[in-house]
């Protein structure tokens, strides 16, 4: 596995070594040890899937108590990944990172606990697949809006399409009176 930073240091791009041949492919999505050596834990809690077609916007969300660290992977489709820093006392608060994950660059992603997540899917249909380091509490669950102008997020959205929003994601709150982490 190759541990890449991405355009925010704690969030780490995972790329697995892949093992093809005429049958098909193998490759390795955990590993306690390695993923340890990178900076991420070794205790997940709860494991999720999530499918979703064409043009759904699904986030910003966040814990603002019992905060989740997410290890991400697509494997069916494509999303493009986005995370946000709500850690106030971060050098990188508000900043965002995105990357593209898809069934075929087998990427996965690393979201420490602090920063709200959401993806956009790209394809006819896609399968999200994460691990979390702490339950799903949706009494604590907060959503910041997709589109901040403050955050400035650049979704690969094609000009004239909206995304399709749950009520709770289009209602989301802006970072300026978000709850956020010190």
């Amino acid at each position: 596995m190759n541990f890449l930073p991405a355009a925010i240091p704690d969030i780490i791009r995972i790329d697995p070594q892949v093992f093809e041949d005429p049958r098909g492919f193998f490759l390795e999505t955990y590993c306690a040890d390695r993923m340890a050596a990178a900076g991420i834990p070794d205790h997940f809690v709860q494991d999720n899937h999530s499918g979703s077609g064409k043009n759904i916007l699904r986030g910003l969300h966040y814990q603002i108590r019992q905060a989740q660290g997410k290890l991400i992977r697509t494997v069916s489709g494509e999303i493009y990944d986005v995370a946000v820093d709500l850690r106030r006392s971060s050098p990188t608060y508000g900043r965002w990172a995105g990357e593209l994950l898809s069934a075929d660059n087998k990427r996965m992603l690393w979201i420490p606990p602090g920063f709200a997540h959401g993806f956009y899917v790209l394809s006819e249909w896609a399968e999200v697949l994460y691990k979390a380091t702490d339950y799903y509490l949706p009494e604590w669950e907060r959503t910041l809006i997709w589109n901040d102008p403050t955050v400035g997020i650049s979704w690969p959205i094609p000009v004239g399409v909206m995304p399709i929003l749950s009520s709770k994601d289009a209602s989301g709150a802006r970072l300026e009176v978000a709850e956020v982490y010190e």
